[in-house]
């Protein structure tokens, strides 16, 4: 695991010239895998095993990847992808996520799939200009429910290659990543701000609790502020005010049904993609 993290604080190093090559797929596996795997001859080399995933308990194969004669022309087809125009010209979760279904699906290495796999949509994602770093991090969603995560994986047609599916499973996980880091950022906004206001109106105790229910629940209502603090109507439209003042959160529906959210962009990738594309 810590070579994995160290991976990823240097996410930027592996690239050449904003392009991602077969040989910067190769470090990022033997830097994930170093001292890790039983044989340390497949630490940074494409696998000449068939290998499978299955259940430890019930044996049942989950997933079976291509022959291992097959790795070298399939990464070399991916890659040739993933540096092509027509790659470019999507948005960049999607590339992501097409990357790290056709990496898992190849299987190309003995052990440390998973993680490298991970390693390679967090470091598209990066060098598309999504700053992320030292944020930003796919695993813990993925890791949640491994069942789910391969039933996903199997559920691709290999004769039409919709990935719609996994394409919602993926940025479904990447909207629950980059939430985490908006909650992160916001909580040392608020902490910064609580230190020095520089002029601006310092976050009270209601407002910084206003701020953090809204975290938990995603919205608030004057009626909620009320009951929070026993308050009057007048008095919760005021801590809405300075923290709308503020441009801390911003307000939602109109008349009665009014309520507030954090101010920030919360965009969710939703498509239907079909893969045959980027096949030669």
């Amino acid at each position: 695991m810590l070579n994995y993290l160290r991976v990823l604080e240097d996410i930027e190093n592996y690239q050449e010239q904003d392009k991602i090559t077969e040989k910067i797929i190769l470090s990022l596996h033997k830097d994930i895998t170093k001292d890790i795997l039983e044989n340390p001859e497949h630490e940074g080399r494409y696998r000449e095993l068939q290998v499978y995933v299955g259940n430890r308990i019930t044996g049942e194969i989950i997933f079976m990847p291509p022959s291992p004669e097959k790795v070298p022309t399939m990464m070399g087809e991916f890659v040739a992808w993933l540096n092509s125009n027509d790659s470019s010209q999507l948005n960049p979760v999607l590339i992501a996520g097409i990357s790290h279904y056709e990496f898992v699906r190849i299987h190309p290495f003995v052990d440390g799939n998973g993680r490298t796999a991970r390693a390679l949509a967090t470091l598209i994602l990066y060098l598309k200009e999504f700053d992320i770093k030292k944020f930003f991090a796919l695993d813990d969603y993925y890791d949640s429910d491994r069942l789910a995560y391969y039933r996903v994986l199997n559920s691709i047609d290999q004769k039409t290659l919709d990935l719609t599916e996994w394409i919602e499973y993926f940025t479904d996980g990447v909207l629950l990543s980059l939430t985490k880091v908006k909650e992160k950022v916001l909580q040392l906004s608020l902490e910064k701000h609580k230190k020095d206001a520089k002029g601006q109106l310092a976050l009270t105790e209601k407002q910084t609790k206003v701020i953090e229910h809204m975290i938990s629940n995603g919205r608030i209502t004057s009626g909620e502020i009320q009951k929070m603090f026993k308050i009057s109507r007048p008095a919760a439209y005021k801590e809405i005010k300075k923290l709308i003042e503020q441009n801390l959160i911003e307000p939602k529906g109109t008349g009665r049904a009014i309520y507030y959210v954090i101010k920030y962009v919360n965009a969710k990738v939703n498509a239907k993609v079909n893969a045959r594309f980027y096949r030669p």
